[in-house]
């Protein structure tokens, strides 16, 4: 009777034995199986959220007025948001950057420092082209003069216009004003290609031909270096050129009629006190590259989203929050 119970509990020490056993095999493949349940979860996640990280190219062109702001954002972009991906800028001018933007696989954006034109848009219809127009930031025209002009540092606008004008019978400052120096002024701007020449030949001269005088350049540097050498000389081009040059050039302060107004950050505005003078400047979009390619789509979205942050560094004023916000709905409503 007594062996008979030793067996017994040595039976039911081996099932203990053999249950623990078991036990242990099963807790270390349920740690297994969750250790792999883990890397399965983190490999679903990746693929639900795939990596931001974009390659490929954005080509920019257009306008040499925009040209330092949009260069600006690029070089922020490639350096802080996207290494693989190169933002190349370039400034052909608004009317030439148009060219290269309204072709078969031609430009992603074209900057512009006026709107597009309506035969430029009936060329996008016509090559099935989507154009968005992003208003970027706002601009002053403003004129410069030799730093050693001390006579001629407030003018009006019709004195201005005289100037530039063909038949405003304006050759020297004492034209203007008989005090002022009985030497030959010396009239210079941007030529055809760039949207500053049409904004002034459109809306400051009213498309009054220019004087036979006047110099036009290609290169914004070039008239900079020219009215520098010049004491004579006199230009007109966007606020950015004169607050990048203020150590070269003057500015001239203009009356619009309740006193002489100097262009600053704080004056150009569509309702400020150099608002005669103020335009807005834009950026076009191609849509269908923005579709077909994810990087053109992310740095049109980077742009808007930090193009009030930039304007000021590279001498334009900032656009409203409200139409930001717009555009960058718009860009939004673009992802797949």
């Amino acid at each position: 009777m007594k062996l008979k119970k030793y067996f017994l509990l040595l039976a039911i020490a081996a099932l203990a034995a053999i249950l623990a056993a078991c036990g242990g095999e099963s807790e270390k493949g349920s740690e297994q199986d969750k250790a792999k349940g883990d890397g399965s979860e983190n490999e679903a996640n990746d693929e639900t959220n795939p990596s931001t990280t974009l390659d490929g190219s954005v080509v920019i062109d257009g306008s040499g007025t925009v040209y330092p702001l949009m260069a600006r954002i690029a070089e922020e972009y490639m350096t802080n948001e996207q290494e693989d991906v190169s933002v190349e800028v370039s400034r052909a001018g608004t009317s030439a950057g148009f060219k290269k933007f309204l072709v078969e696989n031609g430009t992603d954006f074209n900057n512009a420092s006026r709107q597009i034109k309506d035969e430029e848009t009936a060329e996008a219809e016509n090559l099935d082209l989507e154009v968005k127009e992003l208003k970027v930031a706002l601009d002053g025209l403003t004129f410069v003069i030799h730093k050693d002009n001390d006579w001629a540092k407030e003018m009006t606008p019709e004195q201005l216009v005289s100037i530039f004008k063909a038949d405003g019978a304006v050759e020297t400052w004492s034209d203007l004003n008989p005090e002022w120096p009985n030497e030959k002024i010396k009239p210079m701007g941007p030529n055809e290609n760039h949207g500053t020449y049409e904004f002034f030949y459109e809306n400051v001269l009213e498309k009054e031909d220019l004087v036979d005088s006047v110099n036009l350049q290609q290169d914004y540097s070039t008239l900079v270096n020219l009215v520098s050498e010049d004491k004579n000389g006199i230009a007109f081009f966007g606020f950015g050129y004169y607050v990048n040059n203020t150590d070269k050039l003057e500015a001239v302060h203009v009356d619009f009629g309740n006193g002489a107004v100097e262009p600053s950050l704080d004056t150009i505005a569509e309702d400020g006190d150099y608002a005669p003078f103020t335009r807005p400047v834009f950026t076009y979009l191609n849509v269908n590259h923005a579709t077909a390619k994810p990087q053109v789509l992310d740095y049109a979205i980077y742009l808007m989203n930090n193009i009030n942050t930039f304007a000021g560094e590279t001498g334009f004023a900032p656009i409203p929050e409200a139409e930001v916000n717009e555009n960058i709905q718009f860009l939004n409503g673009l992802k797949n």
